[in-house]
């Protein structure tokens, strides 16, 4: 899930969504995601974000949690409390059915899958956009970004970038594993910038959890709004 912030400011200049379409081959693909998110204000104050997510992709599924702190990962709900849909706390399911996203979250601990129909998307800071989630940023997009000078460490990852009116992007994007490893937006007056950060594991874990889903109940968004 994409802060408000983020979801305001940058992400849209790179993630926009896009026409849901069948993906181009790509390898199945764990993942770590690191972001980060500074903003300087008009009053002079600079307000920094960080926080963590693992994923697992494969064809025709994208499935991300976000790393909680170990004191706050386990909290109940008290007995009798109203429950409240919290996106950020589930995982995220999107799939890709017929060329059309599908969107759900997973309540490991109710054990309960939530369907959110598109008209809610923005409810929930989801774009709708499958390549954004498959690679973290269309393919096309970046193949319409101009390559860059810029060193790349990776083998097989080159940078790309553009600048228009003072605004940058930039992605490091690998050919090989079809991923954005670096994410980067901004200005340069150093008002706003953001990172995205992309940590592929070794190898691909072979538990595949919406295969886990067996007894789980089916749930709506709707039913969760007061």
């Amino acid at each position: 899930m994409q802060s408000l912030l983020m979801r305001a400011l940058l992400l849209p200049a790179i993630l926009g969504a896009v026409v849901a379409q069948a993906a181009p081959a790509a390898a199945d693909l764990d993942f770590g995601v690191s972001y980060y998110t500074k903003v300087v204000t008009d009053e002079g104050v600079t307000r920094e974000s960080r926080y963590e997510e693992k994923w697992q992709r494969r064809a025709g599924h994208v499935w991300v949690e976000r790393v909680l702190p170990a004191q706050v990962a386990h909290e109940k709900a008290t007995p009798g409390q109203h429950k409240h849909f919290n996106p950020v706390r589930l995982a995220r399911h999107v799939m890709l059915e017929g060329g059309k996203v599908k969107l759900e979250y997973i309540d490991q601990q109710a054990r309960e899958r939530v369907a959110v129909p598109p008209g809610e998307y923005d409810n929930v800071s989801f774009n709708g956009a499958w390549d954004a989630n498959f690679y973290l940023v269309s393919p096309k997009s970046v193949a319409e970004m101009p390559l860059s000078s810029r060193a790349s460490n990776v083998q097989g990852a080159r940078w790309r970038e553009r600048e228009k009116n003072g605004r940058f992007q930039r992605v490091l994007w690998d050919e090989q594993r079809q991923v954005a490893l670096v994410i980067e937006a901004g200005d340069r007056a150093g008002q706003e910038f953001q990172r995205i950060e992309v940590q592929p594991l070794a190898k691909a874990n072979a538990v595949l959890p919406w295969t886990r889903l067996a007894g789980f109940s089916q749930r709506e968004y709707a039913d969760f709004l007061d």
